[in-house]
């Protein structure tokens, strides 16, 4: 009896080790006909478990569906969309090209949004304000909660609207005046001054909205006002991620995280989101991706959030 239970026992926790990345998965992956292609990252060094740690979006039904941020009045969508944009191709702003590394930390809700207020602002200044600003300040000191139901909770995760709407009732700062420390998996103490003793200024957005959740009304809003944030079911096959359109093959739920979608394109006869990931520049296509348009529920719950220009 005690043998089998130690053989239970054994099992249970190689099955909890298990790397995220193997090469069981990369080679079924590659030769299944799939128009995206799998290989090693920092997954491959990572369980299951700790992959799960990295998502942290929260969201539950029916969170999206009754709100109080503004959206914008876009009754009138362009009779002209282009077939493919990339934000990178169309402005000079650098945050665009930008790609942060969240470390240990499941910081997408708020390094998403933040990306994307950082290329908002840029845009909207037309290149005058180009700072990169502080997802720091949101994983120290944003404690909203949506509806009552979920609450934004540093490295435990958070909503992205109420990140947005952190944005707009409070700001954030330049990364240089509060940078980016929570790699090893911890939030900190909201900070009153800057990493340099000198006064905080805070950056705001005017709105936070949800985007209305079609892919014209999500291509509209990015072609206008720039990149938006999403989230999306991550299956552990995507942490394997490297190049092409990706398409769920994996049934394995890691958890929601968020990203940055800054364009959109048609590769190999399939539709795709251009996005922004913040697990570096080591994974993926240099830290960004292709993923197949409405896969995994990335358009469900796009959020955004139009800048003050100051």
């Amino acid at each position: 009896m005690n043998f089998v239970l130690v053989l239970v026992l054994t099992f249970l926790v190689c099955v909890k080790s298990e790397f995220a990345v193997t090469q069981d998965i990369i080679d079924d992956i590659n030769s299944s006909g799939a128009k995206w292609i799998a290989g090693h990252n920092q997954f491959s060094k990572m369980t299951i478990e700790e992959a799960k740690m990295l998502m942290g979006v929260k969201t539950s039904s029916g969170i999206q569906d009754e709100h109080d941020s503004k959206k914008l009045d876009n009754t009138r969508l362009s009779a002209s969309l282009p077939s493919s944009f990339d934000w990178r191709e169309n402005s000079t702003c650098k945050s665009l090209h930008h790609i942060s590394k969240s470390g240990q930390c499941a910081a997408g809700w708020a390094v998403g949004a933040v990306e994307a207020f950082s290329d908002r602002v840029c845009i909207h200044s037309k290149g005058a304000i180009t700072a990169q600003f502080s997802a720091q300040q949101l994983l120290d000191c944003d404690h909203l909660c949506h509806m009552m139901i979920e609450c934004d909770e540093g490295c435990k995760g958070g909503v992205p609207i109420t990140a947005w709407n952190y944005l707009a009732e409070t700001g954030t700062p330049v990364e240089q005046c509060y940078p980016y420390t929570s790699g090893e998996g911890e939030a900190g103490r909201c900070k009153q001054y800057c990493a340099d003793g000198s006064e905080k200024k805070l950056y705001k957005a005017k709105t936070a909205y949800f985007v209305e959740p079609t892919t014209e009304e999500m291509k509209y809003d990015i072609l206008n006002y720039g990149p938006i944030q999403a989230d999306f079911m991550v299956f552990r096959d995507f942490t394997a991620y490297t190049s092409g359109v990706y398409e769920q093959h994996s049934h394995d739920q890691l958890g929601k995280a968020a990203v940055k979608i800054l364009g959109w394109g048609v590769e190999k006869d399939v539709e795709y989101w251009l996005c922004a990931n913040s697990w570096g520049t080591s994974w993926g296509e240099s830290g960004f991706f292709k993923i197949r348009i409405g896969e995994c529920g990335i358009n469900d719950h796009p959020v955004a959030g139009i800048p003050f220009v100051y």
